[in-house]
């Protein structure tokens, strides 16, 4: 289950270092960031029970980065 959580975050972290892509087409860049974040929001809505409260808080605020770290350093 947290393997989901950990590729969509991954995902969202490679789409936004993605430079030559974002200047290259601003537009699909930015749709698939929004993509990838809707993905990860719908995952949490699905999930929300079964998380960590610290982990919930990481995602309900779109501290992603910090959802990421939570999620490796408990492995």
């Amino acid at each position: 289950m947290k393997q989901e959580l950990v590729t969509l975050l991954q995902r969202r972290l490679d789409v936004i270092a993605d430079h030559t892509w974002r200047d290259r087409d601003p537009a699909a860049h930015l749709q698939a960031l929004a993509e990838v974040s809707t993905d990860i929001s719908e995952w949490t809505k699905e999930h929300r029970a079964e998380l960590d409260p610290r982990l919930r808080h990481f995602l309900a605020n779109a501290s992603y980065a910090k959802a990421l770290d939570f999620i490796t350093a408990e492995d």
